[in-house]
């Protein structure tokens, strides 16, 4: 390959020009007619058997160039995009300039490449993390959680209450007739769900295990059977069983038997630990997104639509993926949904469009400050990949783009360099009143209330 042209046009668009020499160009021919022939029918021959000279001289002296050509296209583009060092972001547009045996082939490519794009201030930049606000009331709830998740499934004596499981076999009637749909066996309803229509269920609290009773509702307006909507109906309900949880009590033996830890109060602290940790977690990914959010806004630059339109492409096969891992196709997912590929895709446009903003302003970033990824941070991704995924080192070694990890990477360090060189204040946390404190200035507003 030899680059002749390569020139900057309008709208982020490129065009090169290279050459492909006479001899690399004769051997392409050579093995396209060897691959070719057969596809050619030419009287007095079985096919296949065809000399070289007679199909060219029926169908044309360069029959066989395009094939050539597209088996030596992407060897001599990728060599010419390697030299011109231009960024491509979409596909080429080709065109033969001219190709014959004596002196080769000249192609010519325009290409939508990276656009250039300008960066405000980047270092020094403003921004507040969070306090941790973890209380008592969190880590309470979280311990309600666990007695939850260990609670014992036991039979309720006596009236069923909010909570528990009910199972009840009932027959739905309109106008004293059976409607489609209104009727099941020994269904376990847990009460307080909201798994049947409105009032139903608060009906069923307060009766026992054996009892017989009419549950009175009216189907909303918007019901998904049309025949229902906004109608009466009276369901004939029989309660056969009625389940509790029975939560263990949140003392030191529930902290034995459901963690390392000897005491509640132990437990407690760990808990409050983690929360706090997550928390902080998240405040500082809240951090480096706001200083991000200021670069990219201060950034200037025309986006091609391309890189917007790949992205959306990408973002699209990720959820397909997703749906297939749960048994559904997207096709079947939009139809349920009454939508279209169309309005669908158009769903991710804000999204996309505001990642491949970022991703550019990071770049440029890492350009400017000279940022880049070192052999040994690819090795510590290899590794790191290889753990989370239970793989070989080499086998990722050899499926991953060593030049698209370390962009990746570089990536990754430009925003700890936004982050390091930014002014981060950290809020302190509200102060908490002590309960005499809280109770009188509510005694005050009480007050002021009543004089106005």
């Amino acid at each position: 390959m030899n680059l002749v042209k390569s020139e900057k046009l309008e709208n982020n668009r490129h065009e090169l020009q290279f050459s492909i020499d006479p001899a690399a160009f004769g051997a392409a021919v050579d093995e396209a007619f060897k691959r070719e022939s057969a596809n050619y029918n030419i009287p007095g021959f079985r096919k296949g058997k065809a000399p070289r000279h007679m199909i060219e001289k029926m169908y044309g002296a360069d029959v066989f160039y395009y094939p050539a050509i597209n088996d030596l296209f992407p060897e001599a583009y990728d060599a010419a995009v390697k030299e011109s060092g231009i960024e491509p972001v979409d596909r080429p547009e080709a065109d033969v300039v001219s190709a014959d045996l004596d002196n080769g082939v000249v192609l010519k490519v325009t290409v939508t490449v990276k656009p250039e794009v300008k960066l405000g201030k980047y270092a020094g930049l403003k921004a507040t993390k969070k306090a941790n606000t973890v209380d008592d009331a969190q880590v309470d709830a979280e311990i309600d959680r666990m007695r939850e998740r260990n609670a014992r499934i036991i039979t309720r004596e006596g009236a069923a209450q909010s909570g528990d499981t009910a199972h009840i076999d009932f027959e739905g009637f309109m106008d004293g007739t059976p409607f489609q749909g209104g009727k099941g066996e020994d269904f376990p309803l847990v009460l307080g769900s909201g798994q049947f229509i409105p009032g139903f269920e608060d009906q069923v609290i307060g009766h026992s295990a054996g009892d017989e009773f009419d549950v009175t509702v009216t189907f909303p307006e918007d019901y998904q059977a049309k025949e229902l909507a906004g109608k009466e109906a009276v369901f004939k309900v029989k309660l056969h069983e009625v389940k509790m949880k029975e939560l263990p009590e949140a003392d030191d033996e529930f902290a034995k038997d459901v963690s390392e830890y000897d005491t509640l109060e132990e437990l407690k602290a760990s808990i409050r630990k983690e929360m706090e940790e997550r928390q902080d977690k998240e405040h500082e990914l809240e951090v480096e997104n706001e200083l991000v959010d200021q670069v990219v806004a201060s950034m200037e630059g025309d986006i091609p639509d391309c890189m917007i339109e790949t992205r959306i492409d990408e973002m699209v096969r990720d959820f397909e993926y997703r749906l297939q891992q749960q048994g559904l196709r997207l096709q079947d997912y939009l139809k349920y949904l009454g939508g279209d590929t169309a309005n669908f895709r158009q769903s991710f446009k804000e999204q996309a469009e505001k990642q491949v903003k970022i991703r550019l302003a990071l770049e440029k970033v890492a350009e400017l400050e000279n940022i880049a990824a070192s052999d040994e941070d690819f090795e510590n991704e290899v590794k790191r990949i290889a753990e989370a995924y239970s793989m070989e080192a080499d086998k990722v070694r050899s499926i991953v783009p060593e030049d698209e990890v370390k962009k990746d990477l570089a990536v990754n360090k430009a925003i700890d360099f936004i982050k390091s060189n930014a002014k981060v204040t950290v809020e302190k946390p509200k102060a908490k009143k002590a309960k005499k404190a809280d109770q009188a200035e509510a005694k005050e507003e009480k007050a002021e209330q009543s004089a106005e």
